[in-house]
């Protein structure tokens, strides 16, 4: 019996990603042409046309030609083979306007369908800082960077670092790293790396040795006290609760920047404007030592 898996090994990678596209395209516009395949791939239409039917003959149950819109259309009997149709993968592609793997394609909307983000500040590093910070991940190796601290106290002109993971909080990139200044595993926003180098000494720890980057938490939410009944129910909703509360698994390292992202009062009492901060903490106490400084106190 072939599996899907099997189906989707068998198939040349370059040609995959074009067939994870059909897929996307077919199922959340509800009919892919051999125009959208052309465009979105550089094709010929020969090629396109080519593509559509090895689809039709790996997955033969999934797409109808309709007549009328001239392209193909989800059968009722579609099921995936070869793309992630969650939303949480595909929401992303499509707000970047990527066929998959390829591109960028411009003002030319490769899935026809209108995105649109937050003008918020880059606060990104050049691409040769960059460059040095991803080089030493890569290589496992110490970094030696000229930091911008927020804290006079720690803004020293040079430290070395060894860096294991780069984090998007949403707001702003960093790297989790060990400081060689203060012996302990820290964040360090890549905005403020005034000058950095990638050094040939091998790092000495990693990931595995940063215990809150290993440890999980999970936090416990529930929408806030304030709000009426009816927003209350609509926020479990919202967030897929199948109870009262709210659950959400995260590292340790990372909890206070889901705390932010997510608007949650963290004071003692709930005191925060409920229109603003929507969900309220119900395990302050359990996670609060781990992530001190995203909590209020009034």
């Amino acid at each position: 019996m072939i599996t899907k898996e099997k189906m989707r090994l068998d198939v040349k990678w370059a040609t995959r990603q074009r067939l994870q596209y059909i897929e996307i395209m077919a199922w959340y516009t509800g009919v892919v042409t051999r125009s959208d395949v052309a465009r979105a791939f550089g094709l010929s239409d020969p090629a396109a046309t080519k593509d559509l039917k090895l689809y039709g003959d790996l997955a033969p149950s999934n797409l109808v030609y309709n007549h009328t819109v001239f392209g193909f259309v989800p059968s009722e009997a579609f099921a995936a083979v070869f793309a992630d149709l969650t939303p949480a993968a595909v929401l992303p592609i499509i707000a970047a306007n990527l066929a998959v793997a390829n591109g960028p394609y411009g003002d030319t909307l490769v899935y026809g369908l209108p995105t649109a983000l937050l003008p918020l500040p880059a606060r990104l590093p050049g691409p040769a800082i960059l460059a040095q910070v991803t080089r030493a991940i890569h290589g496992r190796r110490k970094l030696r960077v000229d930091y911008r601290s927020l804290s006079s106290r720690e803004s020293g002109a040079e430290r070395v670092l060894e860096p294991h993971t780069l984090v998007n909080t949403g707001l702003r990139w960093h790297v989790r790293a060990y400081s060689e200044d203060t012996c302990d595993f820290r964040d360090f926003v890549l905005s403020r790396v005034l000058a950095a180098q990638c050094l040939e000494t091998p790092a000495e720890s990693g990931e595995q040795y940063d215990d809150d980057w290993v440890e999980g938490v999970a936090i416990r939410l529930a929408p806030h006290s304030g709000l009426d009944a009816a927003r209350r129910a609509s926020l479990l909703l919202d967030y897929g609760a199948s109870g009262e509360v709210i659950e959400v698994k995260v590292r340790r390292a990372l909890l206070g920047y889901v705390l932010q992202r997510l608007g949650v009062d963290t004071t003692p009492d709930q005191s925060l404007n409920p229109n603003a901060y929507q969900l309220m903490l119900l395990n302050r106490d359990e996670i609060e030592p781990f992530a001190a400084w995203a909590f209020s106190e009034r």
